[in-house]
């Protein structure tokens, strides 16, 4: 029996996935049925793992950024009609059991932007954080998360969680083009720019390997946090800039 995507796809980055990809994928499957994997440029065994896989597989010849590959994702779910992308990372710190709870947000069909929280409190001030994230990492999320708040009159709890559901129709106005791991600070300020209503939904915090690598000078916290404010800034300026029309 052919299963339906009910216009929703469901997207994966991945990046040297190997000792994750097949374990996740079939986990998911119980969850999704249309899904998207963009190999950004793995050179260890996710590809030949990819392939023995029921999915569609975009393979970036070289790595070009968590942003490239979130970019590919939205514009292959335009050009495919799909309504809905949500998006997970392949690292197992996203759980496939939460996807229903991102359809269900979908199905209520009052946001454009249903970004996943791990640190948004709920029930009686109670927290869904399992595990404690590095604390470079939560204090730079925490540090970005009250600057865009502040700038942007949002109410935000988490600015980097990767698993959230996107509005395919309303992103199209967004003219997005920052291919790294700072992709959000550009997402966030044409998000609000154009008028796309933004809710978070709770999901777990988990982390299984707080060593992993940024790659390159991001490891260094003061960089990282340097390199999403820079992006920040420049982003506001551009779409406070009459000549933009990106922005407009």
């Amino acid at each position: 029996m052919v299963k339906r995507c009910d216009g929703i796809l469901l997207g994966i980055p991945v990046y040297n996935e190997q000792a994750h990809v097949t374990k996740l994928l079939g986990e998911v499957r119980d969850f999704a049925h249309c899904i998207l994997v963009i190999d950004d440029g793995s050179t260890d065994d996710t590809p030949l793992l990819l392939a023995r896989q029921p999915v569609e597989v975009i393979r970036h010849a070289e790595n070009r950024g968590y942003g490239r590959s979130m970019q590919d994702m939205l514009r292959w779910a335009r050009f495919d009609g799909y309504d809905w992308l949500i998006t997970m990372d392949c690292d197992e710190q996203h759980e496939p059991a939460a996807i229903p709870s991102f359809i269900e947000a979908i199905r209520r069909d009052t946001a454009d932007v249903i970004s996943g929280s791990r640190y948004l409190r709920t029930g009686a001030g109670g927290a869904l954080n399992d595990d404690s994230p590095p604390k470079d990492r939560r204090a730079i999320n925490a540090t970005i998360t009250e600057e865009l708040n502040s700038r942007l009159g949002l109410a935000l709890t988490d600015a980097f969680c990767g698993f959230k559901a996107y509005r395919v129709e309303a992103c199209e106005r967004l003219s997005l083009d920052v291919d790294g791991y700072d992709f959000p600070m550009q997402f966030w300020v044409q998000a609000v720019a154009h008028g796309l209503v933004i809710e978070e939904l709770p999901v777990r915090l988990i982390y299984h390997d707080p060593t992993r690598s940024f790659g390159g000078p991001l490891d260094d916290p003061d960089v990282r946090l340097d390199h999403y404010r820079r992006t920040m800034h420049r982003e506001i300026e551009r779409c406070a800039t009459p000549v933009y029309a990106v922005c407009s």
